[in-house]
C-alpha cells in the first residue's frame, strides 16, 4: 500500500454483523443499461484485473473435446510457483468457489471479517451457520473468534498485513483449533510477502486466483493452499471436473511463463504509482496497489457519477464508518478504480479526472 490509510471501523450498531446481498465490480452491462452507452464505448475500471493479462495461446482440440484430467500435472505445475507441498493444493473455480465450499467444512464457531474487505466471505459463513463479530481490522489486533478472515492486500483498502504478524494469528488461532484464511488474490505481485511458504502448518488456507495479475478472471480459476487432510476433504466437497479444460490449459501455461510473469510484475509497479499520482493530482486522497486505487471521501459518490456521465465506470462502495489517521470515525463512501490498459486509455482517464474538478 502506498499513502496513509483511512481505515474502516468496526459497525458502530453492536458486534454482530449482517451481512447484505455481495455487489461487485465488473457489472458493465448494469452501466450500459442505466446510461443508455453502447458497451464498446465504455472504459471499465470497476475491477482490479490486469487489463494486459497473459495470452493464453490456442490449446489443442482435445482440450475442447475431453473431459477435464485432474491427473495431469497442473497440482505439480501449482505447487512449484506457490513454493508448497502438491497435497496441499486444491484447483478450484476461482477461489469464489472455495469461500462458498469451506465455511460448511468448519465447524460453526465464530468468524472475524473486517467491516470492509471483500463482499462474499460474510453471506458465505452466515449461510453456513456461522457467527460473524465485527472486526475494525489488523489495527484492533487478533480478535475474540474462532475464524478470521483476511485479504492481503485487502479489497478495496488496499492495506497489507505483514507475514510476521499474520504468522502470530495463525499460531494463536491453531491453538484454539481455529483457521486463519488469507485471501490473496491480489499478492502475486509481491510473491514474497505471501503466505503460502507457510502452508502446511496448522490453522492456515490461502487463497489464490489467476484473474487478478494474470488477467484471466474469465476461466474462473484458482487454487486453496491448506494442510492436506483440509485440501483432501475441500477437494471431496467441491467435485470432479470443478477447473475445465480450458482453463487448466490457461492456467498451467500462465503459470510456467515466469519471464512474463517479470515483466507484468514490473509493468504493473510503475501503472500503480502512475494511476495514484493521477489522481493525488486530481484532489483525490487514494491509496493502492499496483492492480487498483481506493479513494474514500465524502463526494465519491458524485465523482462516480461524474466518470460515468463521460462513459468510466468505476466500483462505488456505501458509506462506511472508517477511523481516521488521526483517530475517530468518520461515515464515508469510497470509489476503486482500477488500471487503463493504453495510452489511449491513460489520457481518457486524465481529461476526465480534469473534468471532476470544474464540474
Amino acid at each position: 500500500m502506498t499513502g496513509a490509510s483511512i481505515v474502516p471501523a468496526a459497525p458502530l450498531a453492536d458486534d454482530v454483523l449482517r451481512p447484505t446481498a455481495a455487489r461487485h465490480g465488473g457489472n458493465l452491462g448494469e452501466a450500459v443499461i442505466r446510461y443508455g452507452r453502447a458497451r464498446e464505448d465504455w472504459l471499465d475500471l470497476s475491477t482490479g484485473i490486469n487489463p494486459n493479462g497473459y495470452p493464453v495461446p490456442m490449446p489443442p482440440a482435445s482440450v475442447w473435446r475431453d473431459l477435464p484430467d485432474a491427473c495431469d500435472d497442473l497440482v505439480d505445475v501449482a505447487a512449484r510457483h506457490y513454493g508448497v507441498p502438491a497435497s496441499t493444493v486444491v484447483p478450484c473455480a476461482g477461489s469464489q468457489a472455495v469461500i462458498r465450499a469451506l465455511p460448511a467444512l468448519l465447524r460453526p464457531g465464530r468468524v472475524a471479517i473486517a467491516a470492509l474487505t471483500y463482499s462474499e466471505y460474510a453471506p458465505a459463513f452466515a449461510r453456513a451457520g456461522h457467527t460473524l463479530v465485527s472486526w475494525q481490522g489488523p489495527e484492533a489486533g487478533l480478535p475474540d473468534a474462532d475464524y478470521l478472515v483476511w485479504v492481503n492486500p485487502d479489497n478495496p483498502t488496499t492495506r497489507h498485513v505483514p507475514r510476521e504478524t499474520l504468522s502470530q494469528w495463525r499460531a494463536a488461532l491453531a491453538d484454539r483449533d481455529g483457521l486463519l484464511i488469507v485471501d490473496e488474490a491480489f499478492a502475486d505481485v509481491s510473491p514474497q510477502a505471501s503466505m503460502a511458504p507457510r502452508v502446511g502448518e496448522p490453522g492456515l488456507c490461502v487463497l489464490r486466483s489467476v484473474g487478478k495479475f494474470f488477467g484471466l478472471a474469465g476461466v474462473r480459476a484458482g487454487f486453496a493452499l491448506c494442510p492436506a487432510g483440509m485440501a483432501a476433504r475441500l477437494g471431496a466437497s467441491l467435485g470432479a471436473w470443478t477447473v475445465s479444460g480450458p482453463a487448466r490449459f490457461a492456467v498451467r501455461t500462465a503459470l510456467l511463463d515466469t519471464a512474463w510473469q517479470t515483466l507484468a510484475r514490473e509493468r504493473l509497479v510503475r501503472d500503480g504509482q502512475r494511476l495514484l499520482t493521477l489522481l493525488r493530482a486530481a484532489g483525490w486522497p487514494a491509496v493502492g496497489t499496483p492492480l487498483f486505487a481506493w479513494t474514500p471521501h465524502a463526494a465519491a459518490a458524485q465523482w462516480h457519477e461524474a466518470l460515468a456521465r463521460q462513459g468510466i465506470w468505476t466500483r462505488l462502495f456505501d458509506d462506511r464508518p472508517l477511523t481516521q489517521p488521526g483517530g475517530g470515525t468518520q461515515r464515508l463512501p469510497s470509489l476503486r478504480l482500477g488500471l487503463p490498459g493504453n495510452e489511449v486509455d491513460w489520457q481518457r482517464l486524465t481529461v476526465a479526472l480534469r473534468a471532476c474538478q470544474t464540474a
